[in-house]
């Protein structure tokens, strides 16, 4: 019993021994035995998957299973069945389970057949799972930093070499394989094959470096050139780390980046700041050259229009300081046009020259004189001396620029007008001055030339207003400001809509609707009302199409034309490309310009016209003195009666009796007649009795912007206000 005792207690001690060794190793001990029916399920088994010790457990394949992984569970069963017969290859496996506490945890299992019995099932099979779910997210840490790591070296085309130092291998990765032009060699490459790729310029220095570092462990780059296949020249930029490893064998681990672009870039960088350096030297030869031709006139080599204005102001600069005051002579050579049309350009550039030479000749040290353009120059000359000082002066360059010039044969004469002004103090303005002297040489021109003019305030409103009329006027036309309004016309006896009158109007930035009696005289002057007149009728033919397509009855429109566009000789062309469709076009003559002036170039233009199909009416008949004979050599196709005659034709019997016969006049030579100016019933049912075709007014419609036609017409308001439409109304009812 003794002995029985003793060997019982050594039982219990390696029974314990082996417990505790299982449990510490964290494996999960089970025991399926079959035949026994006792399954055996270690606590550290059922820790790993969040089951109790003391917890019962639904033993069931079937209700296992389900605790799989989805993905694996066809593989267990297999692997299962395949350890039970002993495959040695699935004596070992892994899986996924579903932890009682929710996730997945990863097992290893290995496990072993122990028992079968005589058909050769196994009756009892032990084995151990390992939870190695640490592992597995550790092992895919490792392969997605690696994924990583191989993309990050294959966007920066980096080639990457490990030296065994101590077997003299060498192992190149793809990425140094295809920088060196090798794509599918092997990996493993001879020591010396790198060495024979080095530039021979830099094969000793290299090679000393590599050697100079490989002693001791630690970090160091490399840049040197190599020579690939065809004498390609490569520059490689290299960072290497020479270690020990754990078992004490040493390695060299490189990068290689391909910098042969950003050397390049460099070597071009540098050549350029070179070049560069270079042409800004002679940039700055250059630029003085030119800030020289900038600021002055190449024919005379005075200062131009630029240096004089900053010149100018600087001046006015100085009499805000000291008090003082500037003076501006504008000179304007007299007859010059006359050298040049008669003699030719380089007479009149010869002319410039010699008075460029005059005033440099006759101005003090301290004055300025300045080309500004064409035959013009600018003194600037102290004006704190009296006012007969500084006529004498500009008398005495007016003298001296009336002596005769010779050149080629020809004794040339030609004079100046001047035009003199003076500002200061604290106040001086620069522009101010020059405009002022602007406005006294525009007087001493007009006052007979060969003279100066000071500046005088009591001309100086309406010249100012005239050219600053003249001025806006030609930013008018640049920013399209003239407009046109209409003027709906009507026939006499049913008070439809006749047509349009286009007339022109010039909406003001600030002075609001302008009519043309505040703008067509200074336009005339620019010569630029043929430009205006054309505006208004391409605005008037797109008007006219709108009106059409919105279903809107205006048979045709009216438009103004000047003198000088009549005698445009490209007028028909012109015409010709805005494709006027016949009947829908007529252009208004004045009576008082075109009648008994017309000469042989306006009758064929005229003529021209009627064959595009643009109708020609006589604006303001009865105003002039017009012969019959005229009228019928220009054969209108309508007369538009003046609006002083159809003013008192409901009061006077007299005036009754003139409309009547221009009545008559025009039906015997088969043309319409308009009366403008109706601002009455009384004048509707006059004209309407006298004959009248077409009726024009306040009395029907006022001139309107486009905006507001569209909704006038189809109101009809001017039916409903008119008594004459009611009696008209009423007979053709009566007619009917």
């Amino acid at each position: 019993m003794t002995q029985l005792k003793r060997e019982v207690q050594d039982l219990a001690m390696r029974e314990r021994r082996w417990h505790d060794a299982l449990t510490n190793s964290g494996l999960g001990v089970w025991d399926q035995n079959y035949g026994a029916g006792v399954m055996y399920y270690s606590d550290t088994w059922r820790a790993i998957r969040g089951i109790g010790p003391d917890e019962t457990l639904n033993e069931g394949m079937d209700d296992w299973i389900l605790l799989v992984h989805p993905d694996d569970r066809a593989f267990v069963i297999d692997a299962i069945h395949r350890q039970n017969r002993g495959d040695p290859d699935f004596a070992v496996f892994q899986y996924r389970e579903r932890n009682r506490v929710g996730g997945w945890v990863w097992i290893e299992c290995r496990g072993a057949a122990v028992e079968w019995d005589d058909d050769g099932n196994p009756l009892r099979v032990v084995g151990t799972d390992t939870d190695i779910t640490a592992r597995k997210l550790a092992e895919e840490l490792l392969a997605g930093m690696s994924r990583r790591l191989k993309l990050a070296l294959s966007i920066s085309k980096i080639g990457v070499f490990e030296v065994d130092l101590q077997s003299q291998t060498v192992h190149w990765d793809d990425g140094l394989l295809k920088m060196f032009g090798m794509e599918g060699t092997s990996n493993t490459k001879p020591e010396s094959l790198w060495e024979s790729l080095i530039h021979p310029d830099d094969r000793a220095a290299t090679l000393r470096r590599v050697s100079m570092h490989i002693e001791h462990d630690g970090e160091f780059e490399n840049d040197y050139r190599v020579l690939l296949g065809e004498g390609c020249v490569r520059h490689i930029r290299s960072r290497n780390v020479v270690f020990t490893d754990n078992a004490g064998r040493r390695y060299m681990l490189g990068a290689n980046w391909d910098v042969t672009a950003d050397v390049n870039l460099r070597h071009e960088l540098l050549n350029a700041k070179t070049l560069a350096e270079t042409r800004y030297r002679e940039l700055e030869v250059t630029r003085a050259r030119i800030e020289h031709n900038a600021l002055h006139d190449y024919l005379t080599g005075l200062p131009n229009r630029r240096y004089m204005d900053e010149m100018l102001e600087m001046r006015a600069a100085e009499c805000h300081v000291t008090g003082a005051s500037i003076a501006v002579l504008h000179i304007d050579l007299d007859r010059f046009k006359q050298i040049n049309d008669t003699l030719g350009h380089l007479a009149g550039d010869m002319m410039l020259q010699h008075a460029a030479a005059v005033l440099r000749a006759n101005i003090r040290e301290e004055d300025f004189v300045a080309r500004i353009g064409g035959d013009e120059f600018v003194v600037l000359t102290r004006g704190d001396g009296s006012q007969r000082k500084l006529a004498l002066f500009a008398d005495r360059i007016i003298r001296e620029l009336c002596k005769p010039v010779a050149f080629e044969g020809h004794m040339i004469r030609f004079g100046a007008s001047i035009g003199i002004a003076v500002g200061g103090g604290a106040d001086a303005d620069a522009k101010q001055v020059l405009l002022n002297a602007d406005i006294a040489l525009y007087r001493a021109k007009n006052r007979g030339r060969n003279r100066h003019e000071f500046f005088s305030q009591d001309t100086q409103n309406q010249i100012i207003r005239h050219k600053q009329i003249a001025d806006e006027i030609l930013q008018a036309l640049e920013q399209d400001q003239f407009v046109p309004y209409y003027q709906l016309q009507f026939n006499a006896r049913t008070l439809d809509v006749a047509g349009v009158e286009t007339l022109v109007r010039w909406r003001h930035p600030e002075r609001g609707i302008l009519t043309p009696d505040n703008f067509l005289a200074i336009a005339d002057d620019l010569d630029v009302v043929s430009t205006i007149d054309a505006m208004v009728l391409e605005k008037a033919l797109k008007a006219l199409q709108i009106w059409e397509s919105r279903g809107l009855l205006v048979p045709k429109v009216s438009v103004n034309v000047s003198t000088r566009r009549l005698n445009d000789p490209a007028l028909m062309t012109k015409l010709k490309r805005l494709k006027i469709r016949p009947g829908t076009v007529s252009f208004e003559l004045l009576e008082t310009i075109f009648l008994d002036n017309c000469d042989s170039g306006v009758i064929s233009n005229l003529e021209r016209l009627r064959k595009l199909g643009i109708g020609i009416e006589i604006d303001d008949f009865g105003t002039g003195h017009a012969s019959i004979v005229s009228l019928m050599r220009i054969s209108p196709n309508t007369l538009k009666i003046d609006r002083q005659i159809i003013n008192s034709v409901h009061r006077s019997a007299e005036q009754r009796k003139l409309v009547g016969a221009i009545v008559e006049m025009g039906r015997a030579l088969n043309i319409q007649v308009a009366a403008e100016g109706v601002e009455t019933t009384d004048h509707i049912r006059v004209l309407r009795e006298t004959g009248c075709d077409i009726l024009q007014g306040y009395g029907l419609a006022r001139p309107m912007p486009f905006a507001e036609i569209e909704g006038f017409l189809r109101a009809e308001s001017w039916r409903a206000g008119t008594n004459a439409v009611k009696d008209l109304q009423n007979r053709v009812r009566r007619a009917t």
